[in-house]
């Protein structure tokens, strides 16, 4: 995904301003969702990462569902939030932002 999209995709915090853009552009060019699934998923995973490392979170995953537990034990979903992106109703950047109390 990075190379196809030219994003500088490095785990940081400021990373994410370029995802949260990627997928309003695919929203932009009227992907049908079942078209763009795949590639949300890989979004979501990746913002979970980040999350994993900037908040000293870890995966969980139960029934094939992945959620970030964060250290107060706190479940975020972030490939649910990039699905929320898609639909102009989310951030991942805020959403990790959230998830480690704003230090993002």
């Amino acid at each position: 995904m990075r190379e196809g999209a030219r994003l500088r995709l490095d785990y940081s915090a400021r990373s994410l301003w370029s995802v949260d853009r990627a997928i309003e552009d695919i929203r932009g060019e009227a992907a049908p969702y079942a078209a763009v699934e795949t590639v949300l998923r890989g979004f979501g995973a990746y913002a979970g990462e980040v999350m994993v490392r900037q908040a000293g979170g870890e995966w969980v995953a139960s029934g094939g569902e992945y959620w970030v537990r964060t250290p107060d034990g706190r479940f975020w979903d972030p490939m649910e939030e990039a699905r929320r992106c898609y639909t102009a109703d989310g951030s991942l950047r805020l959403l990790c932002r959230d998830a480690s109390s704003g230090d993002l």
